[in-house]
């Protein structure tokens, strides 16, 4: 349905413990870049990769998503399952922003799927996405695995999103810029 992986480069934003940078390879990238700010993570990305019979081509690298905006960086797509902005408000979106100002041909990311319009029209108006489209509407249970989680588990609702940008150098993101959000999504 979509090329975004075989013969791709792949950057994963947040790769936490690399499923879906490990998912991107087996799709067929010829190259895969986890980036994740928590070295936890990454060491358990890294064995999570090692499980495999043959090698993946992922490599794991330690960074702040905010130091990333317009780097040059040769890829494809990039994939991502930001934090949804429950406890930090925007944290999502600031995602976006980078992912776009990299600009990839396309950016697939989850987000909840009760900010839909916002995400919609920010993706649009502000970031210069050519469409951006909810490939799939999924519902899972998130365990409580940081401190500030109140339950033991919460259920969420989350849409699967697919950005597609126009060609490299088309688009003025700067995604180091503050950017102030309303409830219309601004």
């Amino acid at each position: 349905m979509y090329n975004g992986f075989e013969g791709k480069v792949v950057l994963d934003l947040g790769t936490g413990t690399g499923m879906l940078a490990i998912g991107a390879a087996l799709l067929g990238s010829p190259h895969v870049i986890g980036m994740d700010v928590d070295t936890d993570a990454l060491e358990q990305a890294q064995s999570n990769c090692e499980q495999f019979e043959d090698p993946l081509p992922v490599d794991f690298v330690l960074c702040d998503v905010a130091h990333l905006h317009h780097q040059r960086l040769q890829i494809d797509t990039v994939i991502m399952n930001p934090p949804f902005g429950t406890k930090c408000k925007g944290a999502d979106m600031q995602f976006l922003r980078v992912a776009c100002s990299l600009q990839p041909q396309q950016v697939y990311s989850l987000h909840k799927s009760s900010t839909r319009s916002h995400v919609q029209k920010v993706a649009l108006k502000e970031l210069g996405c050519m469409s951006a489209e909810v490939l799939a509407e999924l519902r899972y249970n998130l365990p409580a695995t940081m401190r500030f989680h109140k339950q033991s588990s919460v259920d969420i609702e989350v849409d699967l999103w697919r950005f597609v940008l126009p060609a490299a150098g088309a688009t003025d993101i700067d995604a180091s810029k503050p950017h102030i959000e309303t409830e219309e999504g601004d």
